[in-house]
């Protein structure tokens, strides 16, 4: 166990599992860069106002919303008045191998319909600040079942969220079976934009017909499968044109275009102007 000036409480072991809360403010609030390999976090605002910048897209939080974040996103800036961050590793707790028991795959996480922001009202507040205290308290304890402990405050928070998240994103409505199967389409589409643009064969992949998915995304959204593929997509150019050096040739090609003018034309269509001229936007924003 480590206290760093009793903002921050960390917890880790010799098997490299590491949870991480954190009470931020103005002078600690860099902490939230410091990300390593398979780091899910996230940051909940108790304060009146939160500005973070993700991936060069801004997000205004107000008090009690929570934003949920892996490895793959890149925090630019952040201005915080007050926040609590968690942070944690998937050898402490893995996302995937605990999705029967917390349903966040593809939804709190690795999901490709954009940067989760959860909103707690009022009525169940009182329950974040329970998991909270006792998650600070546990992270004070040392016997052979702190991590048990912490890994089930960790659960209680991540299905709170989970429940939130479900109802304002209307997968209520559907049955669970239904919902699990846009969480894995969500969840699979992370994992295979790059090299696969057709709903057909995400469809297949959940042995269900481009149609079904569609159907089933018209219950929920406005936004139709192949928009998810394709904002996702979109996401990951804006991401490598921002913060690397890779020709829009070398882009369009990890992004699974064979030649640099079908990705410019898909490109320029969706964001109004090409990959070049987006990237000297971007250079001469930064100057």
């Amino acid at each position: 166990m480590e206290t760093d000036r009793i903002t921050t409480m960390v917890f880790k072991n010799n098997s490299n599992e590491f949870l991480c809360v954190t009470e931020l403010n103005k002078e600690n609030q860099n902490s939230v860069f410091n990300v390593r390999e398979t780091d899910m976090t996230f940051i909940w605002n108790t304060g009146e106002k939160l500005n973070i910048t993700v991936d060069k897209v801004p997000y205004h939080l107000l008090r009690n919303e929570i934003i949920f974040l892996t490895e793959f996103h890149k925090i630019d800036a952040i201005d915080v008045d007050t926040a609590r961050m968690v942070r944690f590793n998937q050898s402490f707790f893995c996302i995937i191998n605990h999705d029967n028991e917390v349903g966040s795959k593809g939804l709190l996480f690795f999901g490709a319909t954009g940067v989760p922001v959860v909103t707690v009202d009022e009525q169940i507040v009182r329950d974040f600040e329970i998991s909270w205290d006792i998650f600070m308290r546990e992270m004070g304890q040392d016997d052979i079942l702190q991590k048990d402990m912490l890994q089930s405050m960790l659960k209680r928070m991540l299905i709170l969220s989970v429940r939130i998240l479900r109802k304002s994103t209307n997968l209520n409505k559907l049955e669970n079976s239904q919902a699990d199967i846009i969480r894995e389409f969500n969840y699979l589409v992370e994992g295979h934009f790059s090299k696969h643009h057709d709903v057909a064969f995400y469809a297949s992949k959940l042995n269900k017909s481009p149609k079904t998915l569609s159907n089933l995304f018209s219950i929920v959204s406005q936004r139709a499968p192949l928009n998810i593929i394709h904002d996702r997509i979109m996401a990951h150019a804006r991401l490598q044109i921002n913060y690397t050096n890779l020709s829009i040739k070398e882009i369009a090609y990890e992004l699974g275009y064979e030649d640099i003018q079908t990705f410019s034309r898909f490109f320029k269509n969706k964001e109004g102007i090409s990959p070049v001229q987006y990237r000297e936007k971007n250079a001469m924003l930064q100057n």
